[in-house]
């Protein structure tokens, strides 16, 4: 009978093993490896293969992985990969998600450990974030989904007697009005496309010089549009934009929300688990006032992708969002099914085991170190931003709160579109010869370079590395030839 299992288990464990140690030994020369390097023709070539057929040997399987796949990586375990934001992962989340997926559990629900394992993490994560007990939350592929689902437990509560379950938006006697700062995360237009809400439903609140949302311009864009008749309905936060890590006025923003009645969401995917360094933790005040709050533990806390959570203060508007009763899967008093159904919570009926690789990580390192590396990737970012400050021909673009620093090279003399184009070619050339991973945004209209440090792995030698790196790459520039990178739109 054929199976898909090992037909010479010893020699399956002899690849595995090898793997594994390779896999270590790649992981402990990082630093000696360019951050990251282009895929050349013959190993793209390689990846454009007919559909197989038939069986490959395993250990064959492995060395082309290694050859054509694994050896041209995005780069974002390096130590001076600082491109949007993600975390660094870790090894011992690696062998996390090797275990569960060799335990191969659903987590759909049911009564087995991995569910409780879930139920675990997400009371720890409650408790991270401050939010009461009897609280709920459910883990996520990251914060894109997280956000999603606490928009969702807003859209549907928004107007008391209103099915919109069942009755979908025609229910509605008025149309609903959602609120975030013009520094909003992308996915949360997303999120109200996805609602049937439609991008005109989410009003982008300005935001000050610190790029934190400007609060009495919201309480009059709500009044406003109650005038004109909409119905407010939820108002999205900020903690740690991913343009520059800005924090909304949380504390002022819930006690708008408490007073008009309105559901207050946080995303906090960036910013949330700073409450685990005892230096920065005060920036997150107010963020346990939210009635749904996102983050991902796939960030800061270094767990592999993927792992996202959400959680619900309250527990009864979220499970009405996503409870279905199906007969498929009647729940039981005994047995398999009469441990609950995790699907209730979220979009997913399958997903995998996330949990593990919070469980451990958060067991083999406690939140006092992982709150001390948070504290230090804050201290980085800020040490970045001195030194730029300090540097004639370095500017800073806006003020650092937490791992994020928007800064550029400037020359002098040049107009906004040769900056933005000589800033983009020593990104693009710094990423190509591999020295470091910059990306680069726009701030109140100006362009430049943004690094964003959640990265248990960089030192601050790194930092001052990569900055004489920019200098370097910029006066060659700057003195040789006019940069040819167009601008970024």
């Amino acid at each position: 009978m054929e199976t898909l299992d090992p037909t010479d288990w010893g020699e399956f464990a002899r690849i595995a093993h090898k793997a594994v140690d390779e896999a270590i030994a790649r992981t402990a020369a990082l630093r000696d490896r360019p951050v990251w390097r282009p895929m050349p023709p013959a190993a793209r070539k390689a990846l454009r293969q007919p559909l197989p057929v038939e069986p490959t040997p395993l250990d064959h399987v492995v060395d082309e992985a290694w050859d054509t796949i694994l050896a041209y990586p995005m780069g974002n375990t390096h130590p001076r990969f600082w491109m949007w934001y993600m975390g660094a992962s870790s090894l011992t989340g690696a062998l996390a998600d090797f275990l569960a997926a060799a335990d191969g559990s659903n987590l759909g629900g049911g009564d087995h450990a991995a569910a409780e394992c879930e139920r675990q993490v997400i009371d720890w994560l409650r408790q991270i974030a401050g939010f009461p007990e009897g609280s709920s939350g459910t883990l996520t592929s990251g914060g894109s989904e997280a956000n999603l689902i606490g928009l969702t437990v807003a859209r549907n509560r928004a107007i008391p007697g209103i099915d919109l379950r069942e009755g979908g938006l025609a229910a509605l006697p008025r149309p609903l009005r959602f609120y975030a700062s013009d520094q909003v995360h992308g996915c949360h237009q997303k999120a109200v496309e996805l609602l049937g809400l439609g991008n005109r439903a989410l009003r982008r609140i300005p935001t000050g010089p610190d790029c934190r949302m400007d609060v009495e311009a919201l309480a009059r864009a709500i009044e406003e549009d109650r005038a004109q008749g909409w119905q407010p309905a939820c108002v999205i936060a900020t903690a740690g934009t991913v343009n520059t890590g800005a924090i909304d006025p949380l504390p002022a923003m819930a006690d708008l929300c408490r007073d008009r009645g309105l559901w207050l969401h946080v995303d906090g995917c960036i910013g949330a688990l700073t409450r685990l360094s005892p230096r920065h933790a005060h920036l997150l005040d107010g963020i346990d006032r939210a009635d749904s709050l996102a983050l991902d533990p796939h960030k800061s806390l270094h767990v592999p992708f993927e792992a996202g959570c959400v959680l619900v203060r309250d527990a009864r508007a979220h499970l009405g969002s996503f409870a279905l009763h199906s007969e498929y899967l009647d729940p039981a008093l005994r047995g398999i099914a009469a441990g609950g159904w995790l699907l209730d919570l979220g979009l997913q009926t399958s997903r995998g085991f996330r949990a593990l690789k919070i469980w451990m990580m958060l067991r083999e390192h406690g939140t006092a170190r992982l709150g001390r590396i948070i504290g230090r990737n804050i201290d980085q970012a800020r040490r970045l931003a001195a030194l730029a400050q300090a540097h004639p021909r370095l500017t800073l673009l806006s003020p650092v709160t937490l791992d994020i620093a928007c800064f550029r090279y400037d020359p002098g003399g040049l107009d906004p579109s040769a900056l933005a184009g000589l800033n983009a070619e020593i990104m693009m050339r710094l990423q190509e010869d591999g020295t470091v991973a910059f990306s680069d945004t726009t701030v109140h209209g100006e362009h430049g370079l943004r690094a964003a440090i959640c990265n248990h792995r960089t030192t601050d030698e790194d930092i001052g590395m990569a900055l004489a790196a920019v200098v370097r790459t910029g006066d060659a520039l700057a003195t040789t030839h006019a940069p040819t990178h167009a601008s970024p739109a």
